[in-house]
């Protein structure tokens, strides 16, 4: 019999919900995974009472009958200085050092796939690391030439153009062959990940109605020119063939998407991706690195300090996460 693929999984920021969704998600999880846990014991034992039952014990998880590997990256932290529902330097510290051990961990061979739980941009900030984000920290500790940030949903498959960045340094820094590379790097990554020989990815305008022509501004233009320039890239392939349409306006895209007449839409920045991916699938929705030497997911949610150990988090984005990664493995 085939042993089950290795998961690693970070904590996340120990004092938002990553604890308590990691000890939601384990009964479920650990029939199709062999787990391994990088994160600060603190956010466990910070986390209140509740019946599920469970303790950590030379570098164990004891849950539920089960012995889960856990390795400590920030071994030297106690409770003193940390408050669930409190982001902190030292939060922020732990939640960047389990990212790091953990992905060196997976390059190394030790899992299969990367599961990460929500850290704090304000808590990383706190300590001092210049990296906003998952996908910055990621791309960053693996040497990743480049990198995007996805989301998978039952309905939808979105690719983000940029990131964590203001939105008029998106106008900015618009330019014809970054659209087109993030264009080429989708349908790339689609054929590879999903087993689409003819990925078909929609590009979202960027001003109201896509430009109608000029009226509401030229960027549109531009955006037809990525477009040539992505469908020349691929015209002597035979492998793979992808069909790049647009711009199409952003307030009509996604409904189409949604219904399956495009395989991905590229999103030119971070609101206008994720407003509708949170708005149709709120509890379904998984963050997915693109670009990476391994896969990678996450729940798309944030930290939710408000109510971090109540014991009111729900685990299911989580779920949705293991499942797209082992799935992804497949």
């Amino acid at each position: 019999m085939k042993p089950a693929p290795r998961l690693a999984i970070t904590l996340g920021d120990p004092c938002g919900i990553g604890p308590e969704i990691l000890l939601k998600i384990l009964p479920v999880i650990t029939k199709k995974w062999q787990i391994t846990i990088y994160g600060s014991a603190v956010g466990l034992s910070i986390l209140p009472k509740h019946d599920i039952e469970y303790k950590f014990c030379s570098g164990k998880l004891i849950f539920q009958s089960m012995e889960l590997d856990w390795v400590d990256s920030t071994p030297e932290m106690s409770r003193s200085g940390f408050q669930i529902g409190k982001p902190s330097a030292l939060s922020g510290k732990c939640a960047a050092e389990a990212v790091r051990v953990a992905t060196l961990g997976i390059m190394s061979g030790n899992a299969d796939a990367l599961l990460t739980l929500p850290i704090s941009k304000t808590a990383l900030f706190m300590a001092g690391i210049d990296s906003p984000g998952h996908t910055e920290l990621l791309q960053k500790i693996s040497g990743s030439q480049r990198v995007r940030m996805a989301f998978i949903s039952p309905s939808l498959k979105i690719v983000l153009h940029t990131v964590h960045q203001c939105l008029r340094s998106v106008l900015e820094e618009l330019d014809i062959d970054a659209v087109a590379t993030t264009l080429i790097f989708t349908a790339r990554q689609f054929a590879s990940l999903f087993d689409l020989n003819s990925p078909r990815i929609a590009l979202c305008a960027i001003n109201p109605h896509a430009g109608e022509g000029g009226l509401f501004g030229n960027e549109e233009k531009m955006l037809e020119k990525s477009i040539d320039v992505a469908n020349i890239s691929f015209s002597d392939f035979t492998t793979i063939k992808p069909i790049f349409t647009g711009p199409y306006p952003a307030d009509s895209i996604f409904q189409k998407a949604s219904k399956g007449k495009f395989d991905g839409v590229v999103a030119l920045y971070h609101d206008q991706g994720l407003i509708p991916v949170k708005l149709l699938e709120p509890d379904s929705a998984v963050n997915l690195t693109l670009g990476l030497p391994f896969i990678r997911t996450s729940p798309d949610h944030g930290t939710a300090f408000d109510i971090a150990g109540k014991w009111i988090a729900n685990p299911n984005n989580a779920l949705a996460a293991a499942e797209l990664a082992h799935s992804l493995l497949r």
